[in-house]
């Protein structure tokens, strides 16, 4: 569930691990825009590191939840060097990476391999603390969605869907 921040995460960049109040951030990666959007998200579980992905419906812009930047930044190259994929990122090294070179959405290994990698990623994000009720990467494909009410994130920032309005984030 995307959330604006409360005062105990603004004075960590908006993260709080202890109330789950992590940071998100969309990069426009179709049209070099530069657009950039962070918000922050509850309710993913992760404890440390970062999650990126390219597959994030309808845009497939580059999103990414982390707990720290280092880790935010890492996950988010390592996905622009891949020229798409899925990245799971701790303590300034990639603990796993699928790489997705056909328009950043699809693999290019057998159905077995990717697989294979899918399943290995997914059990990294559980390592670092991601609930096990929710599909890491599907979760982030989700939270970007702008047809999806009430609040989503973009390479524009944190937007009301049913206002049609981005919410400024103030710290």
């Amino acid at each position: 569930m995307l959330i604006q921040p409360t005062e105990a995460a603004r004075k960590n960049g908006g993260v709080n691990i202890d109330s789950d109040i992590l940071k998100a951030v969309v990069f426009e990666r179709h049209h070099n825009t530069g657009h950039i959007g962070i918000g922050f998200i509850h309710g993913y579980g992760l404890k440390s590191g970062a999650i990126a992905t390219s597959v994030a419906h309808d845009s497939h812009n580059l999103i990414v939840i982390g707990a720290n930047d280092d880790d935010i930044v890492l996950a988010a190259n390592t996905v622009r060097e891949l020229n798409g994929g899925l990245v799971v990122a701790d303590g300034g090294r990639v603990i796993e990476s699928l790489p997705l070179p056909v328009a950043g959405l699809m693999s290019d290994l057998s159905i077995e391999e990717t697989d294979k990698k899918l399943r290995s990623l997914k059990q990294a994000a559980g390592r670092l603390g991601v609930s096990q009720d929710i599909d890491a990467f599907m979760t982030l494909a989700f939270v970007s969605l702008p047809v999806i009410p009430t609040l989503r994130l973009n390479g524009k920032g944190l937007i009301n869907v049913e206002k049609q309005e981005i919410v400024e984030l103030t710290f």
